[in-house]
């Protein structure tokens, strides 16, 4: 099956914007369990053909998939209890008990523990129990050479926040936070039990993931992932790397990530992530952005690159400054990067998130890399005959009614300005009603080869159903919905715009 990115295909896509955690369970949080497999179900029966998740790295401060504590480990609250008591990894006991947790949303404080505790257990009856194959399994994973990048300094990183209270590591004692080898040994040493967990938890992760891209590949569905420009300050990818990064003596960035002032926010955005050394990243040929680019082709068929025009040139902000105001466009790496990656990789199934302050630079860059750029239904009716409605789309595009940025359609129409609410009436010809249903209608219609629709505007839900508000820091990436809501009669509907539209 050729790709939403394939170089001359004109096979058209629909697809489906939902991350895992927000499928429906018993467990307090989505996971790569039955929940998961019965979505697969009902997307190929819908005609989709892609299904786009967040990044599925371990989540940090504020629980958002765009800060997490590694850009190569997976996220262990979406491994499967259910999978683990299938294959014999849990007994049966630790899920009689299971706590009550709310169907609607996400108490990541709850969940964490929940999980961590479980897995602690599953580790325990795997030392006592687990039968040869599933011992060199393991033993298979750790040595691979897929790990040999990542998995030694991820669960050392891991290991030594579980015994300093999850405390950053720029707040760790010197020899530990400037990676001294003596400290190191005696760490590794130390924590040797620990890091054995660690390096259990993210086989199961990948074990788990490797069935569900199967499971996904046997429906003729790809997988879009999602890679953030930038990483944490407190992860392991800065902590083992810090030389290419902008910090200071002490480890802290004295620049800091952003954008500035846009439809999202008055003040910008201040993200606070470091920034890369360019500079030095450009020395030995951009190994790092390799190995992470190679990292998420294991994840999926199809990487969608967060924030694409910092590569073109990146938003500077002052790390005492509150807010994104005061910052200053730098330029990035630009098409050196990618020529780089296109050399170590081959083709690059990408897709770009062109969104925001666009300059002609960056629509250069993207299209001298021959990768899609991303259009947002619910933007274009701030102005008239917007580069964001259909008929101005080019068909190397990515087409949305919205993101898990946006409100959800039926959201964002409650409380758009009465001037957009007539422009998108006139345009779709509509007094309003259910407008989501207008709005999939015309971006499956559209000229743009892929079009994904997000699962709440195919639900048709409010604001309460918006996964994420950008410049809040609290109540977001919390979004479930409940078990069954996804109906025969919404796939129908769907499978037959598909087919219409020549995407089926």
């Amino acid at each position: 099956m050729t790709g939403p990115t394939s170089a001359g295909n004109c096979e058209r896509f629909a697809g489906i914007l939902l991350h895992p955690t927000s499928l429906p369970g018993r467990y307090g949080i989505g996971d790569l369990g039955d929940e998961l497999t019965a979505f697969l179900d009902w997307a190929a029966s819908a005609g989709m053909k892609i299904w786009q998740v967040l990044p599925l790295n371990p989540t940090g401060f504020g629980n958002s998939p765009y800060g997490c504590l590694s850009s190569f480990a997976g996220n262990p609250l979406l491994i499967s209890p259910q999978r683990l008591l299938h294959e014999g990894l849990l007994p049966y006991h630790v899920i009689e008990n299971v706590p009550s947790f709310p169907d609607d949303h996400v108490d990541f404080d709850a969940v964490a523990a929940f999980k961590d505790n479980l897995l602690r257990v599953s580790f325990a009856h795997f030392e006592a129990t687990a039968h040869d194959d599933l011992r060199r399994a393991l033993a298979d994973f750790v040595a691979a050479d897929a790990q040999q990048g990542w998995l030694d300094d991820w669960t050392l990183f891991m290991a030594l926040k579980q015994r300093l209270g999850d405390a950053k590591w720029s707040g760790w004692e010197p020899s530990l936070a400037r990676r001294a080898p003596e400290a190191m040994a005696l760490a590794r040493n130390e924590l040797a039990d620990e890091i054995r967990f660690q390096q259990y938890v993210q086989w199961l992760f990948f074990r788990q993931w490797r069935a569900v891209r199967d499971a996904a590949r046997s429906r003729g569905i790809l997988i879009m992932g999602d890679v953030p420009i930038y990483v944490a300050e407190d992860s392991a990818d800065v902590w083992a790397a810090r030389e290419l990064f902008q910090l200071d003596e002490n480890g802290a960035p004295a620049i800091v990530a952003g954008v500035p002032p846009d439809y999202f926010s008055a003040t910008g955005q201040r993200w606070g992530n470091p920034l890369y050394r360019w500079d030095l990243m450009r020395e030995d040929g951009y190994r790092w952005w390799i190995e992470r680019i190679r990292a998420n082709l294991r994840l999926a068929d199809v990487i969608r690159l967060d924030h694409f025009r910092g590569f073109s040139a990146y938003w500077e902000i002052p790390a005492t400054e509150p807010t994104a105001i005061h910052g200053r466009w730098v330029p990035g790496p630009g098409l050196e990067l990618f020529k780089a990656i296109g050399t170590a990789l081959g083709g690059i199934p990408l897709v770009a998130e062109d969104l925001g302050f666009i300059t002609q630079e960056v629509h250069d860059l993207r299209r001298t890399i021959g990768v899609p750029g991303m259009k947002i239904l619910q933007f274009g009716f701030s102005e008239i005959d917007s580069p964001h409605l259909p008929h101005r789309y080019d068909p190397a595009t990515v087409a949305y009614t919205g993101t898990h940025d946006n409100d959800t359609a039926r959201g964002w129409f409650a409380s758009a300005p009465a001037p957009e609410r007539y422009y998108a009436q006139t345009y779709f010809g509509s007094d309003g009603t259910a407008i989501e249903w207008p709005m999939i209608r015309a971006v499956y219609t559209s000229v743009a080869q892929t079009a994904i629709v997000p699962v709440q505007d195919i639900l048709g839900l409010g604001s309460e159903a918006r996964m994420n508000r950008p410049g809040n820091s609290k109540d977001n990436w919390s979004w479930r919905y409940p078990a069954g809501a996804l109906t025969s009669g919404a796939a129908e509907t769907l499978r037959s715009l598909a087919e219409v539209s020549g995407r089926l």
